[in-house]
């Protein structure tokens, strides 16, 4: 990177240590697949973590724990609307479906009963029994957003259940090894930083405990480095084959519900979907006592930024790794592809290209490479539809408002493309014409003064 762009980023991570009031704090940035930057600050004056350092993650974890979980969908092995009780019987939150887990929608509580789980040993509660109360659900299953610890912790035990193996080991050999995360495990192994809680109005500080959360690992209990987070971000962007494939992290990054208004955050399957600084950034931030931490990428700029520190709050990770994409972002911008022309367009599929309108509404299909269409809206902002062609010859779109109806193509007597039906509506090459395929019809006296 540029001596400015360092600069830049050395200088967010000095100031988010001191502001932040933690004894380290070590940013990194993937870009292009690979950790192109890391530096760190520390309380003491010229010693600080490098990026092989390890850090407790928090709930980071739980991104990990959905791809486990997606990897045994597309096995087939479970369909996210199953019911927990049809592949772990016994719990409590069993008519939640894997789905509404994953997006934590299954309105369960958002903690555990019993003392404060992540600095109380997991053997307090050595049974899936005890990670609920009789009656977990605070809110209808699928009702409502509400962030749920037990969860997670069940869909790490539904993992477990299907692989036959703790959900530690199957995270290990699954995922991990795979992947080249030689630093991210269950437990710390050095070098690692140490967990701090700093008084809220005094400047001084204590360790925190080092649990070992046993059954809600699934949930928090991850220990990594920046530099194996740097490779997890590229992955959660790009996929890879051996572990996830890129169409289902790309299930995992869209919204699971549509967000209302003029959102900022929401959840995907096991992703956190943010707005911030005209981008959206998909990630997951963390939190437990002695730490806390952010990781946040942007898939259109193949770019991630990673923070951590130990101390068990006050100190903005998720917003600081953020920051760490902004500042990349402004001083080097990503340089697109080149355009490329392709030469083999099938001419069924230029005729469907061009304007359309619903009524007076205007629409265009594109034809990219590779034959792929995008339905896009020329007087919105918003992202184009991509189209997947069917068996049957129609469409189905795959983004935004319209994602999930069908496009079917209409045609004139002489075989020419009279009209497009995007799920009722119907598409005209002119506003309101030809008048058969309008329904209601056409005033005969066509457009006039009034």
């Amino acid at each position: 990177m540029l001596p400015q762009t360092r600069r830049a980023l050395l200088h967010r991570i000095a100031v988010g240590q001191a502001e932040g009031r933690t004894p380290s704090l070590v940013g990194a940035v993937m870009r292009s697949g690979r950790m192109a930057w890391s530096g760190a600050r520390s309380m003491i004056e010229g010693h600080a973590p490098d990026a092989n350092v390890q850090f407790r993650i928090g709930s980071i974890t739980k991104t990990f724990t959905a791809v486990l979980v997606l990897r045994l969908r597309d096995e087939g092995l479970l369909d996210l609307a199953d019911p927990l009780e049809q592949h772990l019987p016994g719990t409590a939150a069993g008519h939640a479906t894997i789905r509404e887990l994953l997006s934590h929608t299954a309105g369960l509580a958002a903690e555990p009963p019993g003392p404060w789980w992540e600095r109380t040993p997991g053997s307090l509660r050595p049974e899936l029994s005890e990670l609920l109360e009789e009656q977990p659900f605070r809110y209808p299953a699928g009702e409502r957003f509400r962030y749920s610890n037990p969860g997670y912790a069940l869909l790490g035990a539904l993992v477990a259940r299907l692989r036959g193996e703790p959900w530690g080991e199957v995270l290990h050999h699954e995922v991990l090894e795979p992947l080249g995360l030689i630093r991210t495990t269950l437990l710390p192994q050095a070098p690692h930083a140490g967990g701090f809680a700093v008084h809220p109005w005094a400047d001084v500080m204590m360790p925190e405990p080092l649990t070992d959360t046993g059954e809600m690992a699934p949930a928090g209990q991850l220990w990594s480095t920046a530099a194996d987070l740097c490779r997890w971000a590229a992955f959660l962007v790009g996929g890879d084959d051996k572990v996830l494939a890129a169409g289902t992290l790309a299930e995992m990054r869209r919204p699971a519900s549509a967000p209302e208004g003029d959102w900022t955050l929401c959840h995907g399957l096991g992703l956190e979907v943010k707005r911030q600084d005209g981008r959206l950034l998909v990630g997951h931030t963390g939190s437990i006592p002695g730490f806390v931490a952010g990781l946040w990428a942007s898939e259109s700029e193949d770019l991630a930024g990673v923070a951590l520190a130990n101390v068990t709050s006050g100190t903005s990770t998720g917003t600081i790794a953020a920051d760490l994409v902004r500042i990349v972002a402004e001083h080097e911008p990503r340089f697109p592809a080149p355009w490329r022309p392709f030469t083999d367009a099938d001419p069924s599929l230029l005729a469907l290209t061009g304007p359309w309108y619903w009524g007076t509404r205007s629409l265009a299909v594109h034809l990219r490479a590779g034959g792929e269409l995008e339905l896009r809206e020329p007087a919105s902002a918003s992202a184009p539809t991509r189209l997947r062609p069917e068996a049957d010859g129609s469409w189905t779109c795959l983004d935004g408002y319209y994602a999930g109806e069908p496009l079917r193509v209409g045609h004139a007597a002489d075989g020419s493309v009279s009209h497009l039906d995007l799920g009722g509506l119907i598409l005209t090459r002119a506003p309101y014409g030809p008048a058969e395929a309008v329904p209601g019809g056409v005033d005969p006296t066509g457009w006039h003064a009034g």
